[in-house]
């Protein structure tokens, strides 16, 4: 899992987060096992200051029931099912960490699974808990794409 616009454990541009557009960077997908029925995307920020989450978590995006066959989302488009941010909206939510809280530098971690089931399906769109949950027993591969993002330096940079 790739990234044309950032490398892995750098910096994701502001167009992917609530500073500006706000929409999903693009993805490159490669080595997908022959035998992948079906593919699972999320990303979750684990700095969240716990006083503002008790978990730590914050989940940006789930998508499931892609097509193993899938090799680059542009940016903004995706394919497969969408389930629900932490927001509770079912779409891509770009990064925005707070900037009264320490650490300033958030990680995003963009996870994808490959499974050896064709489809999952839910009566209304899931959580990632409740994906991740009802995979468990299907994933063959995984592969992990890291990107920071700090909002007040982007703040800075931009007065």
């Amino acid at each position: 899992l790739e990234s044309p616009a950032f490398a892995h454990g750098e910096f994701i541009g502001a167009k992917y987060t609530c500073d500006e557009l706000n929409i999903s960077p693009p993805l490159r997908i490669s080595g997908v096992p022959p035998e992948a029925e079906s593919l699972v995307l999320v990303m979750y920020d684990p700095d969240v200051p716990k006083e503002l989450r008790p978990s730590g978590m914050f989940d940006h995006w789930v998508l499931y029931n892609i097509p193993p066959t899938t090799t680059f989302f542009d940016e903004g488009q995706f394919e497969g099912a969408l389930g629900y941010n932490s927001r509770e909206e079912a779409k891509y939510t770009g990064p925005c960490p707070p900037t009264d809280y320490e650490p300033t530098t958030h990680r995003y971690f963009f996870k994808l699974y490959a499974l050896n089931t064709p489809a999952i399906n839910f009566l209304k769109a899931p959580t990632k808990e409740e994906v991740l949950s009802a995979i468990e027993e299907y994933v063959i591969a995984e592969a992990e794409l890291v990107g920071k993002y700090d909002r007040l330096k982007t703040i800075r940079e931009n007065d």
